[in-house]
């Protein structure tokens, strides 16, 4: 029985992993994996970079970019978001993008989804270093900015300030 559950647990932990090659930045969080021949959308579990027209977007999409793109990355499975993304953990030559983006100042955790203590550190130590969005003396966190109505004037989300 030990030896079923434990051939059960090591195909499910394989099943739930692949290596591929990264193909497409989208943003500071979400990139496509080729899996063989399928394009697969990730998106880095636990984590919420700025988004396209805000505040460091492009800055946390070229962090990203600098990492992966064009390299071969694994991915370990979390679940599915919303939108059909796969929430993953990934690496890259031993580094780990999820971690990584959230220590250079380029993502925060995401509370409502991770409690993960490691990464709350990084964050921690990326804000007090002023690192990426840290430099800004107010970041607004992506969850705040995508509920500013798109009509709002310039500069609108940027009143919503960041709270752990």
């Amino acid at each position: 029985m030990r030896a079923l559950i434990a051939a059960l647990a090591l195909w499910t932990a394989t099943a739930l992993a692949f290596t591929g090659r990264v193909v497409a930045i989208a943003d500071g969080d979400t990139l496509t994996v080729m899996d063989g021949k399928a394009a697969v959308r990730v998106r880095l579990a636990g984590i919420d970079a700025p988004e396209h027209g805000q505040p460091y977007g492009r800055k946390a999409r070229t962090s990203l970019a600098e990492l992966a793109h064009r390299k071969t990355v694994e991915v370990d499975e979390r679940g599915r978001d919303t939108y059909g993304r796969t929430l993953a953990v990934v690496r890259v030559e031993g580094v780990e993008l999820n971690a990584e983006q959230v220590r250079r100042g380029y993502a925060w955790v995401y509370r409502r989804y991770s409690s993960d203590a490691a990464l709350i550190a990084l964050e921690a130590e990326a804000r007090a270093a002023r690192r990426g969005l840290w430099q800004d003396a107010a970041p607004v966190p992506p969850w705040n900015w995508r509920r500013v109505p798109a009509d709002s004037p310039p500069g609108v989300g940027s009143l919503t300030m960041w709270a752990p």
